[in-house]
């Protein structure tokens, strides 16, 4: 699952994030959060506790995915139902 289909949920932490992402390493998982957040996708808000506790949520701009993501979802879990009419002229087929 991606990082944002996971943000879609509700905020998270940084530790539930990896967790979520089984497998990917914390140096991945922060490069990704910055760039998602340089493109005003998620935003982050840290509280000065100790230890330090950052959530990340998404964006107006980034909610606005949710719909995209539902429609992969519905997309994907039919995957046989999917056939070409055209096939036949498909040049890259040929």
């Amino acid at each position: 699952m991606s990082l944002i289909h996971h943000l879609v949920q509700g905020k998270n932490r940084f530790g539930m994030l990896q967790r979520a992402m089984q497998g990917i390493s914390p140096k991945t998982l922060s490069l990704r959060l910055r760039k998602l957040e340089a493109e005003g996708i998620i935003a982050r808000k840290i509280y000065p506790e100790v230890p330090l506790h950052i959530e990340y949520h998404l964006t107006d701009r980034g909610k606005s995915l949710q719909k995209v993501l539902r429609a992969m979802d519905e997309w994907g879990s039919h995957p046989g139902e999917i056939v070409d009419s055209d096939e036949s002229t498909d040049p890259l087929l040929e």
